[in-house]
């Protein structure tokens, strides 16, 4: 690594100790993929034009979110890909040991939990709980449903300290209220319903439904070209 690759203010101040604008977090995971394939791949050093293609992204963001980390790469060589990946996992905390509780065993709580690409992006399924008593004790893969009703027992044992809600509507705030009383505070929700929680816990909501009407929307502009242009509705700049 060259001192070009990351500077002073990176070296004195820990990534994950500084704010970065939430646009760049959501962008950091998908330059780690990109990395990740290269580096699958035996490559050493990637151009920004080639990193930001590989991730779908403007070359300009992918240079400007990495200057939060510090990172600035060497003119005429670009990044080195084994210590930008390290150091991109370390802002985003893909270094500490992030256990994963799943509530809620239904078809997509069984798809979660079965999905192996968590474990080699730093995420360790260590529980898979519902209340159907008709769910409680089948095996999915190499995890065991437990009973909801022991879900602080079970989040205490697992050691658990992320948590992945796959609930209905109805039991989605009951549930969230436990896992924030058992300590949880880090919670991911796939139920269709707005969970209120205390400032300190950091919840993301996952709709799919209002993906696919967002999606829907610039479909439906992509096929009427009319659509796209403000004068249709009467509406003039």
């Amino acid at each position: 690594m060259t001192s070009a690759d990351f500077s002073d203010t990176a070296a004195t101040v820990p990534v994950n100790a500084r704010q970065l604008p939430p646009a760049a977090v959501a962008r950091l995971p998908l330059y780690l993929r990109a990395l990740n394939t290269l580096m699958a791949d035996g490559v050493e050093r990637v151009s920004s034009e080639e990193l930001a293609d590989l991730s779908g992204v403007s070359s300009s963001n992918l240079r400007k979110d990495l200057s939060y980390l510090g990172s600035y790469g060497t003119r005429g060589v670009g990044y080195e890909v084994q210590p930008l990946a390290a150091h991109i996992s370390s802002a985003l905390g893909l270094t500490q040991d992030w256990r994963v509780a799943i509530v809620g065993a239904g078809n997509l709580g069984r798809a979660l939990a079965g999905y192996g690409g968590f474990m080699s992006r730093g995420f360790d399924v260590v529980a898979l709980l519902d209340a159907d008593q008709l769910l409680v004790g089948n095996e999915v893969g190499w995890l065991r449903i437990s009973d909801a009703a022991d879900l602080e027992t079970v989040l205490e044992r697992s050691r658990a300290n992320m948590v992945v809600l796959a609930l209905p509507a109805s039991a989605a705030q009951n549930v969230c209220d436990r896992v924030v009383a058992a300590g949880v505070h880090s919670i991911l929700s796939f139920a269709p319903v707005v969970l209120q929680v205390p400032g300190f816990v950091n919840l993301r909501k996952v709709d799919m439904a209002t993906e696919l009407q967002i999606l829907a929307y610039h479909a439906q502009r992509s096929v009427d070209p009319r659509l796209a242009d403000p004068r249709v509705d009467g509406i003039s700049s």
